[in-house]
């Protein structure tokens, strides 16, 4: 019997939605918000009926039976931190997207809405691997300053999501491999898997690893105590810095790797070293990640949106492809990663979690 379900992926200023018969995806929309519309709500969780009705609106459009649905699945929010797999959506781990126990995020909203539209039709919901995932083994928090531990805040559903189609493909095991997965997006994260664990991760969140097109990644500790006490910038000034106008957005003023291509077509040699030092700084990550694994690495994952750069890539494989062989899969597929999530849970061939 086919498997229905519903995927809810919330950002800031948009809702991507997809329907899904087993693996096939039955139709997808992307629905946009206006600074306006959000604007207008206080709190992250106030939008909630505001985005249920856009989504119930358009099933209605395109003649969707809402009760034919079998789940519904939601991108996971800043949650505690948790091991990765697919969680039902319960009171307690409701509640905790509710208040965002570490942090305001569109991304809460993702559960919120699947256990609201999921009761109501008298189906289960699910997240899945969300970015607060936390496999790190005990070695890895050690930061160097007893007053801030190493955390792991990454891009946990596209990196698990590409491991285990590697697997499949590879007809393994994903705890039978040892893979170095690297994302690069908006943020770049970097993880060491073994045995179905990210044992570590360069985070992609609060200042770790490579600089991306719009974080500072990892910088020189001492200069920026130096620039937050300086008087010349506000906290959330420095802070925008590190995260938004960081990366690329400093040195090229774009977040976008296309523009910066073509900077360095046009013979802009700042752009060209700005995209040589993040090849290099992100394969320094992989390296890194490499002697996690003791050197033992069956292969290299590529994925996240820069993965369909070719000069990135080529650059990625000349300095570390000596580790392991790489194998790029370009974008990501966020709600089909959501429906499998859900679907290997009504077939049996993973155990739900509970928060």
């Amino acid at each position: 019997m086919a498997i229905k379900s519903l995927i809810i992926n919330p950002g800031s200023t948009s809702t991507k939605i997809g329907v899904f018969e087993d693996e096939t995806l039955l139709f997808e929309e992307t629905l946009r918000h206006s600074t306006e519309e959000i604007s207008q709500y206080a709190t992250i969780f106030d939008q909630k009926d505001f985005r249920k009705k856009i989504i119930t609106d358009l099933l209605k459009e395109k003649n969707f039976d809402v009760n034919t649905l079998n789940m519904v699945v939601g991108r996971g929010g800043m949650l505690k931190p948790i091991p990765g797999g697919t969680y039902a959506v319960t009171d307690d781990l409701l509640e905790d997207l509710k208040v965002g126990v570490q942090g305001q995020h569109a991304s809460n909203l993702g559960g919120i809405l699947a256990r609201e539209i999921a009761d109501s039709i008298g189906v289960p919901s699910y997240i899945v691997d969300p970015v607060v995932v936390d496999e790190l083994a005990p070695a890895a928090r050690y930061s160097g300053m007893a007053e801030i531990p190493r955390g792991s805040i990454f891009h946990a559903l596209n990196q698990k999501a590409v491991a285990k189609r590697y697997a499949a493909e590879t007809g393994k095991s994903y705890e039978s491999l040892r893979l170095i997965v690297v994302h690069m997006g908006g943020g770049v994260s970097v993880g060491a898997h073994e045995d179905g664990k990210v044992v570590d991760v360069f985070s992609a969140f609060d200042g770790d690893g490579a600089f991306s097109p719009e974080r500072a990644g990892g910088v020189p500790c001492g200069a920026l105590v130096k620039l937050c006490f300086s008087g010349k910038y506000t906290e959330k000034e420095v802070y925008s810095k590190l995260i938004g106008k960081g990366g690329f957005n400093a040195y090229c003023g774009t977040n976008d790797m296309r523009d910066v291509e073509k900077m360095v077509q046009d013979g802009d040699k700042k752009a060209a070293e700005v995209r040589e030092a993040f090849i290099t700084q992100v394969a320094k990550d992989i390296g890194s990640m490499a002697c996690v694994l003791k050197g033992k690495v069956d292969q290299i994952l590529v994925t996240g949106g820069i993965a369909y750069d070719k000069v990135v890539v080529a650059g990625l494989k000349e300095k570390a492809e000596w580790i392991a062989p790489m194998t790029v899969y370009p974008g990501e597929d966020e709600l089909m990663a959501l429906a499998q999530g859900g679907l290997r849970i009504l077939r049996g061939e993973e155990e739900l979690k509970v928060y």
